[in-house]
C-alpha cells in the first residue's frame, strides 16, 4: 500500500523543551523530489489546434531543453514525419534524444511504443534499437488495450509481453502507463512472472480520458492501493484534469506528467492555449510553494533506478556536431 503524508508518524515535541514547543515537521518533508515527466508533443495536438506544438525534432528540442533548464527530470518523446503525422522511425527519435542530450547529457529519455498508430511489433518496437547516446532510458508500456474519442490503442497481452521483454533485454525499464484499474492488475502478473524487470517499477497513472478511469482523487487513491510496493508513480490528467491530477500528486508524494500532448488549453473555460512552458512553470511553482524540491535528471536516475547518463562524447562522437 502507498503511504500518504498522514500516515507517517510525526515527532512531538520534548515536555520542557527550551523555547516551549517544537513545530512538527512540515507535511511533505519525508517526500522525495518530485520528478516530473514532460510530454511536449503526442500524437494528437497539431499545428491547426494549437501553434505551440513542437512538431519538428529542432521545434521538440528546443522545448524539451527549456523544460530541463525548469527543472524537469524526464522527457517523454513522440515522434513526427515531415508532414506532422505520428512517426514509428528511430531516426527520428535519434534526433531528438541527440539534440536534447548535447545540452543536458543527463536528461531521461522516454519514447512512445504506443500502438495507437502502428500495430506491428516491428514498427512498434524500432526505437528501442537506438544504441550508444541515443538509447532511451524509458519506453512506454500501455498494458491493456483501451478505446480514445480518436480510436483504439491495440495492446494484446501477447504484444505486451513482446514489448517489455524487448526493452529490459536492451536495459530500458517500461514506463508502466495505467489508464484504468485493469491495467495495473496485468502489471502485477508480469511482474510475477519477472517479465518487466527489476524493481522499482514507474507507473504512470493517466486519469480523465472519456473511456478510462475518472479524474478524482478519489479514484486515483484507489489505483495506488493496488500498485506494488517498490514503485514509484506519476499522475496525469488528460484535458483540462491535468491541473488537478498534477496538484493532487505534488500533494500525495508521487509525481507527475505534464505537456501539450495532455492539454493544450492554460484555464477550465478554454479560452486561452496553453505553451509547454507556461504549464512547465505553473507545476514548478505549485511545487515551491508546497515546499517540495524538483528532482534534476541525476536524482531522478537515483530514485528510478536508472544508470548514471553515460558520456556522450564517448558513447556518440555525432553529438559533438549536434546544437
Amino acid at each position: 500500500m502507498i503511504q500518504l503524508s498522514g500516515d507517517r508518524p510525526q515527532r512531538r515535541p520534548r515536555p520542557g523543551a527550551a523555547g516551549g514547543t517544537r513545530p512538527l515537521p512540515h507535511p511533505l518533508t519525508p517526500y522525495d523530489e518530485l520528478i516530473v515527466n514532460f510530454c511536449p508533443t503526442g500524437m494528437i495536438p497539431t499545428k491547426a489546434m494549437t501553434p505551440h506544438v513542437p512538431v519538428s525534432p529542432p521545434e521538440v528540442v528546443d522545448q524539451a531543453c527549456q523544460a530541463l533548464d525548469r527543472g524537469v527530470a524526464i522527457v517523454h518523446l513522440h515522434a513526427r514525419d515531415e508532414d506532422g503525422s505520428p512517426t514509428y522511425l528511430a531516426r527520428t527519435y535519434e534526433d531528438m534524444i541527440l539534440g536534447i542530450r548535447a545540452q543536458h547529457p543527463d536528461a531521461i529519455m522516454c519514447v512512445s511504443c504506443s500502438g495507437r498508430n502502428f500495430p506491428e511489433l516491428e514498427r512498434r518496437s524500432e526505437v528501442l534499437e537506438l544504441t550508444g547516446a541515443a538509447r532511451p532510458d524509458l519506453a512506454s508500456l500501455t498494458l491493456t488495450s483501451l478505446d480514445f474519442p480518436t480510436g483504439t490503442s491495440q495492446n494484446e497481452p501477447e504484444m505486451v509481453i513482446a514489448l517489455a521483454e524487448k526493452m529490459v533485454a536492451r536495459g530500458i525499464k517500461p514506463e508502466l502507463e495505467c489508464f484504468d484499474y485493469g491495467m495495473i492488475n496485468a502489471a502485477n502478473l508480469l511482474i510475477t512472472k519477472g517479465i518487466l524487470g527489476p524493481p522499482p517499477y514507474y507507473f504512470n497513472l493517466l486519469l480523465g480520458s472519456r473511456y478510462s478511469v475518472p479524474a478524482t482523487a478519489r479514484h486515483l487513491a484507489g489505483m495506488l492501493e493496488d500498485l506494488p510496493a517498490e514503485s514509484l508513480w506519476s499522475a496525469a490528467g488528460i484535458g483540462l484534469f491535468q491541473l488537478p491530477m498534477n496538484t493532487l500528486a505534488i500533494a500525495m508524494g508521487g509525481h507527475c506528467r505534464v505537456g501539450l500532448e495532455d492539454n493544450i488549453y492554460h484555464g477550465f473555460d478554454r479560452g486561452e492555449l496553453a505553451t509547454n512552458q507556461g504549464l512547465v512553470e505553473r507545476v514548478a511553482d505549485i511545487t515551491e510553494s508546497f515546499g517540495r524540491r524538483m528532482a534534476d535528471p541525476v536524482r531522478a536516475r537515483e530514485l528510478l533506478g536508472l544508470a548514471p547518463s553515460a558520456s556522450p562524447a564517448q558513447t556518440h562522437p555525432a553529438l559533438k556536431a549536434v546544437g
